[in-house]
């Protein structure tokens, strides 16, 4: 064969190689997160949530234009603030249940830090328990590794890692869920998210060691092992379970509580700073990642760049933001707090047991809410003095709720940490 025939057939080859290969990389589009009239009004349907569910686009982190993903990316709005010109909606990231963690991981929308909420959209109107907690049950980490998207949780349980811990978000936790919201911290940097992973992998590779004689789930979520002031012990405990050092005792934490301390170690190598958690004090990479909400904040009544959002502020503060008429958001303000027994019925038997207790308690909250927002001089300072009384009686917490929360305040506050990214619609 000649040389020219030889290039020739070079050639060719290399042209059907570029062309045998086309069709996959086709295969995964370029989108973006956009609006669609058509896909807005399947979503609410299968979403069915209250508008105080919704978020406002300044809890939003700012994101790539683009991604790689055959996923439908959405700008979802919420039906209401299209009628009343109103800024309440949710990114949406409509995937197909099965290859969920490979497909996210390899789009790149969620990153190793992520906090995964959750999201129960049936809670929507059961009553002020559920409504207060925006839906939200539950906080998983997220973390990427080979090519998925994997999962760290309290319980370190299958039920929630799935068979052989492999916490692909295949376990019966995740695989019975229809939404999830995720929260990024904000300004995490390579080497940081890199600490979360080795953290994240040490703890689900010792899960059936450590769970439950060493680490086990506190139910007791008015019970946080954070005190104002104290020292982060218990991060420090939970670091020494992750290293294989045995401290004596057993840590209790509940789900956020876990997510909140992995968090807390973003600074720390564990190869470089395991002798550093030997010694009596708490390494100094040891840092909160978020402050703990009070149950009640004063983001609305105050401007200031130090404001502060509660725990039970989320309907408030959304509601708050919408631009209705008076009479419209009073009406909505109580439409949270309205018993709701066919509702309540939709939630498992530990949430049910707690919402009932609950309900009574959640007067005062009410009047709280209506005073904030737009209240009479004597409703003002009525919420104030409740306000008050909330945070001396409720203790400072990272609840499950309390990390969207934290999207909620103004950009530019000292206390914001987090940013929302989207919520994932599984199908």
């Amino acid at each position: 064969m000649s040389r020219c025939a030889k290039l020739v057939k070079l050639c060719l080859g290399s042209c059907l190689a570029v062309l045998a290969a086309w069709p996959a990389a086709a295969a995964e589009p370029v989108k973006e997160f956009s609006f669609s009239e058509k896909a807005n009004e399947r979503l609410a349907k299968k979403l069915n949530i209250p508008i105080y569910f919704a978020l406002p686009t300044s809890t939003w982190a700012p994101l790539p234009k683009s991604f790689k993903t055959t996923d439908i990316l959405l700008d979802w709005k919420h039906p209401e603030a299209m009628r009343t010109g109103s800024d309440a909606g949710l990114r949406l990231i409509v995937t197909p249940r099965s290859g969920m963690a490979a497909r996210l991981a390899k789009s790149g929308i969620l990153e190793t830090g992520d906090l995964l909420l959750t999201f129960r959209s049936e809670w929507g109107g059961a009553g002020a328990y559920p409504n207060i907690q925006m839906g939200i049950s539950h906080t998983g980490l997220a973390y990427i590794k080979d090519g998925k998207v994997r999962n760290l949780d309290n319980p370190l349980n299958e039920e929630y890692l799935g068979r052989n811990m492999t916490a692909e978000l295949t376990s019966e936790h995740y695989k019975t869920l229809n939404f999830l919201h995720v929260v990024r911290p904000r300004g995490l940097t390579e080497a940081e998210r890199a600490n979360i992973l080795a953290w994240a992998t040490r703890l689900n590779a010792s899960a059936k060691r450590v769970y439950p004689s060493q680490i086990k789930f506190n139910d007791n979520y008015n019970a946080p092992k954070f005190k104002p002031g104290k020292p982060l012990d218990f991060v420090k405990h939970l670091a020494q379970i992750a290293l294989g050092q045995n401290p004596p005792g057993t840590l209790d934490l509940y789900c956020s509580e876990m997510a909140w301390s992995v968090l807390a170690l973003r600074s720390c190598d564990p190869a470089t700073t395991a002798e550093e958690f030997k010694g009596s004090r708490i390494p100094s990479c040891v840092k909160s990642p978020m402050k703990p909400l009070d149950a009640a904040g004063n983001s609305i009544t105050s401007t200031g760049r130090s404001a502060e959002v509660g725990l039970a502020d989320g309907p408030l503060t959304v509601i708050d933001g919408l631009k209705i008429p008076k009479d419209e958001r009073m009406a909505l303000l109580e439409q949270v707090f309205v018993e709701n027994p066919a509702g309540l019925k939709k939630m498992s038997e530990g949430h049910r047991k707690v919402a009932e207790e609950m309900q009574p308690k959640f007067e005062k909250l009410k009047d709280y809410y209506q005073g904030v927002s737009g209240g009479t001089v004597i409703q003002r300072l009525r919420a104030r003095l409740i306000r008050s009384a909330f945070n001396r009686a409720v203790p400072e917490n990272y609840s499950p709720t309390s990390f969207l929360l934290n999207t909620m305040l103004p950009q530019g506050n000292i206390n914001r940490t987090m940013d929302y990214v989207a919520t994932v619609v599984i199908e």
